[in-house]
């Protein structure tokens, strides 16, 4: 029988190796990135273009490279971070299984520039597709510098697989991020399609933290530390009202290694039991330092996955540590439910008397009026007639409300629902939903005015690198639209005018929905996506009627809509109750 088994070619087993590293234009940043903290640079640089799928380049101003060491770095299972088996257990560098730069150049086109302080000349290394095209002496600055130019050319099906650049461009964002704040005393910069996104100084965790995502987050930081010996936490979480329904304020560092633990997730949710409301997730910055032998963090290709010596001990520091700062800062909850009660009991009198109810005294004979003036007897008959003259002239019945015009017969439930008979049926209304569809209606013809009524305060809003370069982007719609705003410091956005229809209360978090999308592509892009937002902030916030003739007004206008069933997302605006259900009940 013919062999079958045969050592497949390098070409071929980087590819294969590259769909476990490089799974998207985010995995090669944070690859380049870590290697540069690796080489001990104290200034990074990361150049973006099309969301990484043509240019991902970063620059940095660490060791360097020798000519033989520029060369080894893109072999397989190449690395100056371990030498032996034990090695494994004590890791201190992000890197360590010298696959990411094979991998990368694998499915690109990378060109390497960098130089030793102590040398001469520096080394130019061109790669494509994993082939070496040539290496050369070059004059450069010290450090290291990676350009990886069309990632996945070789491979169109991974290629076609990426999402769009929004997307990608999200993922490449929180990659940085979780670098940049595990490493807070090295400089950071970001560029995207040559436009500045992140300039982070050095500095501390909380300046560090406030840099990325903006002052507002500042007053909401509580600090955590604890020292056992063999484990140190410390870093910040957020006061309740600052958790989010969704996640992306969570982070979980471990000697500067960025990694996610569902089961530490739960212990911090766990601390702010009693503080949130159901479906609330807390921000969180929390950073471990401990022996790099009681942890194993080669259980990922990714590297994002670790393993504790002893993982319970973790989660109840965690728990404790927090839920001891919280209480420091007047976060807990104000009752102790788990006081003896017995303790509250009140004690017995000191001679055994019986407790006497507490009494109220009254004096039935006083008279507010007795220190009064008493009208004379002309003056009572004067203001008799003068009583009997305008009642003569007053109609019969006197009625504090309005006739009810409303031919239906229209109640509210408890529960917020309403219930309605009509033509002999019985519905029950979801007003928030049918107010939405009219609301809908009404702004379908109706292009948004752009009339600004100005503010008797302006309103402050502090952004961030990346709300700051997104209000760049969109700054020449906005007059047109009714806003009237200028960056009155580095980071601080002063709105002096607002739209009509939109109230102040509403101008923060209309703007930050506004800034949620990282690149509109056209004008028309954004103006679909604000013309979304402003209907929905609109039916929203005039959703305020807590009155029946106010519930009547909008049935009537609901009516002139033909009664629709459902709203365009398919969710019901009412529900048809039966009669004869009911009264099977009975």
């Amino acid at each position: 029988m013919q062999d079958i088994i045969q050592l497949l070619p390098d070409h071929v087993a980087n590819q294969i190796a590259a769909g476990e590293v490089v799974q998207r234009p985010a995995s090669v940043v944070k690859e380049l990135m870590e290697n540069a903290i690796d080489a001990q640079a104290t200034k990074i640089e990361l150049i973006i273009r099309d969301s990484g799928k043509n240019l991902i380049q970063v620059v940095d101003n660490g060791l360097g490279m020798s000519e033989t060491d520029a060369r080894m770095a893109f072999e397989r299972h190449a690395t100056s971070k371990i030498k032996t088996t034990e090695d494994i257990f004590k890791i201190i560098t992000k890197g360590f299984r010298g696959e990411a730069l094979a991998s990368i150049a694998a499915v690109s086109q990378v060109e390497l520039r960098t130089k030793k302080e102590d040398s001469k000349t520096g080394t130019n290394i061109y790669i494509e597709g994993g082939g070496f095209q040539f290496q050369e002496p070059i004059q450069t600055s010290d450090g290291s510098s990676f350009s990886v130019k069309n990632l996945f050319y070789n491979v169109p099906a991974r290629r076609k697989f990426l999402k769009s650049n929004t997307i990608e461009f999200r993922h490449i964002i929180d990659e940085f991020q979780r670098v940049a704040l595990a490493h807070e005393n090295v400089e950071f910069e970001m560029f995207h399609n040559d436009e500045p996104i992140f300039r982070l100084r050095k500095g501390n965790q909380m300046q560090r933290i406030v840099d990325i995502f903006g002052r507002k987050i500042h007053s909401l930081l509580i600090p955590i530390k604890e020292d056992l010996g063999w484990v140190k936490l410390e870093g910040f979480v957020a006061k309740p009202e600052g958790a989010k329904k969704t996640r992306g304020e969570q982070f979980l560092f471990i000697n500067g290694r960025y990694f996610r633990s569902p089961y530490l997730n739960k212990a911090v949710q766990d601390a702010f039991e009693g503080l949130l409301l159901p479906g609330y997730i807390p921000s969180f910055f929390l950073y471990l330092e401990t022996d790099p032998s009681k942890i194993d963090v080669n259980i990922h290709p990714q590297k994002i996955e670790v393993k504790f010596e002893d993982e319970n001990l973790i989660f109840a520091l965690f728990r404790s540590t927090i839920k001891r700062s919280l209480g420091i800062y007047n976060v807990a909850p104000s009752l102790d439910f788990e006081k003896d009660t017995n303790a509250m009991q009140l004690s017995p009198s000191r001679n055994n008397a019986s407790i006497k109810n507490p009494e109220i005294s009254v004096d039935r004979d006083y008279n507010p009026f007795l220190t009064e003036r008493n009208p004379s007897t002309a003056e009572k008959v004067e203001l008799t007639e003068f009583y009997k003259n305008n009642i003569s002239t007053a109609p019969s019945k006197i009625n504090l409300f309005e006739e009810e015009d409303f031919e239906e017969d229209l109640m509210r439930l408890p529960n917020g629902y309403w219930l309605l008979n009509k033509s002999g049926k019985t519905l029950m209304l979801d007003l928030g939903r049918m107010h939405r569809l009219v609301v809908l209606s009404q702004n379908k013809f109706k292009k948004i005015s752009g009339v600004s009524q100005s503010l008797l305060f302006s309103v402050e809003y502090f952004m961030n690198e990346i709300e700051k370069n997104k209000f760049r982007s969109i700054k020449k719609y906005l007059p047109s639209l009714g806003f009237e705003m200028e960056i009155a410091h580095e980071n601080v956005l002063r709105i002096n005018s607002i739209p009509e229809g939109l109230k102040e209360k509403q101008v923060i978090p209309f703007l930050e929905k506004i800034f949620e999308i990282l690149d509109y592509k056209t004008e028309e892009e954004f103006m679909h996506f604000y013309e979304h937002q402003w209907n929905k902030m609109q039916a929203k916030s005039r959703f305020d009627f807590l009155y029946k003739t106010d519930a009547e007004i909008l049935i009537k206008q609901y009516q002139q809509l033909g009664f629709p069933e459902f709203l365009p997302s398919g969710k019901r605006c009412f529900y048809e109750i039966s009669l004869e259900d009911l009264e099977n009940k009975f």
